[in-house]
């Protein structure tokens, strides 16, 4: 073992089978984008010890050879102290690499060249990649690759790892930086070394980059500029949004709720051909229990994923096109008052989607103070499983036409929930983090990217489905059909219904719907499923029955309480792991389930003394 720098860095001789490539970057520099085209579908959750957060890991041929690439979190600099900087931080120092991927943004590169000169200082063997490459020549950039490699002793490409562009030159100089591999390096108290360092001046940058990129001394009014101008207005900037937000729930609703319709007639049809056939084969209970317990609750849930394609396409559209950041910045000034900034609004935003991974996005922020009570509003957010929720008791109890008005008021009540918590609960988590935000420009999705998103949601959506749903619905099942030949209230289910009632009543909840919101703690989708299971019905009929048994204002009433409750055991899990805190996890638990149940009291009971 012999020192390779004055730095931490050491050389070691090679003796593993695998290769090993980390990507490091900048956020929203596309390092995720070059991950995936360069592993291909082969990406799994990798098994780190000692690091804090799921990291992403694929192995990929390249030279014959079995080589590990590592998808790190993206970060500003070395310097910084947010979760995602010490995750790598602690990774390059527990785990020996052979080479690092440096992605940034070529149209930023005066702004991102310090992370690259840094992993230079470390003595690193790296290859850099300026994505985005398409976008810097749209704003004139001129970029010499080769007098750049040079000075940054390290090969640098072109790329757009969106199009394809420039990557297989990129990925035929990886092939040969690991072919020539013969150790691999580890850091060795990189904290340390990070503390004594010298900041990166900007006299270093201009070094390095006067003659070697070209950027003109004033950008042309270009698209971004000239959308920005309407889009950032400071009158018509806000309303333009919640507009936006609007045709995101009326296309749900209007796009997505009728090819429901079309799912359940493939779904009655294998029910009544093929499930019903093969169920006769077993006992009556055997029989009940397949087709009323796992069938029926599980394929209600099921029936929703054409709906949940459209959301997730939807937003991944807004995602990807540079809007969302921009909602971030609209917000930032109101935000403020609260005690949060833009980035707690659009993680909340994000987690309309699911509230683990918006939970997770925390870790950007330095501020303790500004994470926790950023994390205490995301789960007021109207998520995917809730949305299905939503729909399906607007459907049944509001069948007028007009339903996505009602879809729509329940994203502005869990806006409003999440100001009044922040407003509540700032005094407690005072955060002092300035915000600083990178707005990127407009960017057209393709068609690839959009479906593999929405894929991945959905995917995640059936691995839940085939396992809390599904258990679930068994649980559901077996409440609502003991003791043997007991039905409705006389079962155990319907009992605790009952017990329950002389909380659920004041707010219009009836005891087979108490019962839906006990299996919601483990995962919002099992509410539809349940609802299935406990009036032993397809999704229709139930449907039919909540119509006929259930007003609007105690449909509406129940949304609220769903939408505002304990968040399900995931989230919950989530919160305990990133907020290190049993206090606030409990604050978590408890604090929603008494808003809820405030809220719909105050909506059930207000529109009763209306006349409603």
């Amino acid at each position: 073992m012999t020192c390779h720098t004055a730095t931490t860095t050491t050389t070691i001789s090679k003796s593993k089978a695998t290769k090993r490539v980390a990507l490091i970057g900048m956020p929203n520099t596309g390092k995720s984008t070059f991950f995936n085209r360069i592993t291909g579908v082969s990406a799994h959750v990798g098994n780190w010890p000692g690091v804090t957060v799921d990291l992403l890991q694929a192995n990929v041929k390249i030279n014959d050879e079995t080589t590990e690439f590592v998808d790190l979190p993206g970060i500003y600099n070395f310097n910084g102290f947010s979760e995602d900087e010490k995750v790598v931080q602690t990774f390059l120092e527990n785990y020996a690499i052979d080479l690092v991927l440096v992605i940034i943004n070529a149209a930023q590169i005066d702004r991102q060249i310090r992370l690259p000169l840094q992993i230079k200082a470390l003595g690193l063997p790296a290859v850099l990649m300026l994505n985005m490459s398409d976008e810097a020549k749209q704003y004139g950039i001129q970029i010499d690759t080769e007098e750049l490699s040079k000075r940054l002793e390290m090969p640098v490409f072109l790329i757009s790892a969106k199009y394809g562009k420039g990557y297989m030159n990129a990925y035929m100089a990886i092939s040969e930086e690991l072919k020539n591999v013969e150790n691999y390096v580890k850091l060795n108290n990189l904290t340390s070394w990070i503390e004594a360092q010298e900041d990166i001046s900007l006299s270093d940058i201009d070094t390095v980059l006067n003659g070697a990129v070209l950027m003109p001394s004033q950008m042309a009014q270009n698209f971004t500029a000239q959308v920005d101008k309407i889009l950032l207005h400071p009158v018509w900037g806000l309303p333009l949004f919640f507009l936006g937000m609007f045709l995101v729930f009326w296309a749900v609703w209007n796009i997505g709720l009728p090819s429901i319709d079309l799912l359940e007639i493939v779904v009655e049809w294998v029910q009544s051909s093929i499930v019903e056939p093969l169920a006769q084969l077993f006992p009556e209970i055997v029989q009940d229990f397949l087709i009323n317990g796992v069938w029926a609750g599980v394929t209600t849930v099921a029936s929703f994923v054409p709906l949940i394609i459209v959301f997730f396409i939807i937003m991944a559209v807004l995602e990807d096109s540079g809007y969302l950041s921009r909602s971030a910045y609209l917000m930032d000034a109101f935000m403020a008052k609260l005690g949060l900034d833009g980035r707690s609004f659009v993680l909340h935003i994000m987690g309309f989607g699911c509230n683990v991974p918006a939970l997770m996005g925390t870790r950007v922020m330095r501020s303790p103070a500004l994470r926790l009570l950023t994390m205490l509003i995301i789960p007021f957010g109207l998520c995917s499983a809730r949305l299905q929720v939503f729909v399906f008791i607007i459907a049944a109890v509001f069948p007028n036409g007009n339903g996505a008005i009602v879809l729509f008021s329940l994203y502005i009540l869990s806006f409003l929930v999440a100001i009044i918590t922040a407003a509540l609960f700032q005094g407690v988590y005072k955060n002092e983090e300035p915000f600083i935000l990178e707005l990127p420009p407009y960017r057209f999705p393709t068609l690839k990217q959009v479906l593999l998103r929405s894929w991945g949601e959905v995917r995640e959506f059936l691995v839940r489905a085939s396992g809390f749903i599904t258990v679930g619905c068994i649980a559901v099942w077996v409440l609502t059909s003991l003791p043997p030949g007991a039905t409705g209230l006389d079962t155990i289910g319907g009992k605790i219904g009952q017990f329950m009632s002389p909380i659920m009543d004041p707010i219009g909840i009836n005891p087979y719907l108490t019962l839906s919101l006990f299996f919601g703690f483990i995962a919002k989708e099992i509410v539809i499923g349940s609802l299935a299971v406990i009036y032993s019905m397809s999704e229709q009929n139930v449907s039919s029955n909540i119509a006929e048994t259930v007003t609007f204002i105690q449909g509406y009433s129940f949304c609220i309480f769903c939408l505002l409750y304990t968040p399900c055991l995931s989230t919950l899990a989530t919160i305990v792991k990133e907020a290190k805190s049993w206090k606030f996890s409990l604050l978590s638990l408890v604090f929603p389930l008494v808003l809820a149940w405030v809220s719909s009291f105050i909506f059930y009971q207000g529109a009763l003394a209306l006349g409603f």
